[in-house]
């Protein structure tokens, strides 16, 4: 395994960007096909599909997934978090907005800047670094904030759920971080997470009463395939390669960018209007990323 690094090198922003550009083009993507798959239905797909892909890749690399190592714990929980993860988004965009949503979701980076540094010493984040991070979130609620008229009865349901989703994805990134599964693969480290989703989220399906459909559609099977393949199988692996060799607090920074990329889809897709705010709002998260990583300074001598 390659030394961990301190900070982010071009490799590690490139592969961010690309994975913020992708989930936020998945967001639109998803809403797409909701008209003709339900979402957590969706989701169960998705994830048994790149179960059964990582395992594909993993054979043909020589990667093991399964064995003695010490993890299994760990491993199980970060597994159950992230299902849970997943399991409160679906549900709460029964509730209320994707904008909305969006919105809370991204409130993850803060549980990871707060609960990682009291295990992780090298992840504390200096004054100047926390004011990064509020300014990009004060960005995505700045550009957002548009999408906030019409909140219906049930619409605080739907943001608590959010909330409580940005929570379990810091946590399960905190455990990844803080535990023994920093000395796995990639690869074992992603098998835990969609594998348990995969297992779990078919119930949950059954328990909302959705209608599992099997005639799709061509647009619906390549939504699929795209989320697939592309969105848990190859991002999340390049997410969790990131996570064991970049400090975690700094990436995370990072998926501020996926709903200012999700609202630019949306334009391009949807015909959504580009608003000076947005404009805005991607200069703050630029600001805020900047500010994140930036070095400290030497100490005097």
């Amino acid at each position: 395994m390659c030394a961990r690094q301190t900070h982010l090198d071009a490799l590690a922003i490139s592969l961010l960007l690309a994975c913020c550009l992708f989930w936020g083009f998945q967001q639109v993507l998803v809403k797409a096909t909701l008209a003709e798959l339900p979402p957590v239905f969706q989701a169960s797909i998705r994830f048994a599909g790149a179960t059964l892909l990582l395992c594909l890749w993993s054979a043909w690399r020589g990667v093991k997934l399964l064995g003695a190592d010490g993890t299994l714990r760990a491993g199980l929980l970060a597994g159950s978090l992230f299902a849970i993860e997943f399991a409160c988004l679906y549900v709460g965009l029964q509730y209320t907005s994707a904008s909305r949503l969006t919105v809370f979701l991204y409130t993850s980076p803060f549980w990871v800047a707060a609960l990682l540094p009291l295990w992780v010493s090298s992840e504390k984040l200096r004054p100047m670094q926390w004011a990064g991070l509020a300014c990009a979130f004060a960005a995505v609620a700045f550009a957002l904030r548009e999408g906030f008229g019409g909140s219906g009865a049930s619409t605080w349901l739907g943001d608590v759920l959010a909330l409580v989703a940005g929570m379990f994805w810091g946590l399960t990134t905190v455990v990844i971080r803080s535990s023994s599964l920093t000395r796995v693969s990639a690869e074992k480290l992603l098998f835990y997470q969609v594998a348990v989703s995969a297992a779990v989220l078919p119930f949950l399906s059954l328990a909302l009463g959705e209608q599992w459909v099997w005639h799709f559609s061509p647009f619906a099977i390549t939504s699929l395939l795209l989320q697939t393949v592309v969105g848990a199988f190859a991002s999340y692996l390049a997410w969790m390669w990131m996570l064991g060799h970049y400090p975690a607090t700094k990436i995370s920074v990072f998926v501020f960018l996926t709903p200012l990329f999700a609202l630019l889809f949306g334009a391009l897709w949807l015909g959504e209007v580009v608003t000076p705010s947005l404009l805005a709002a991607l200069a703050l998260v630029a600001v805020g990323i900047v500010l994140v990583n930036r070095r400290a300074p030497p100490p005097p001598r």
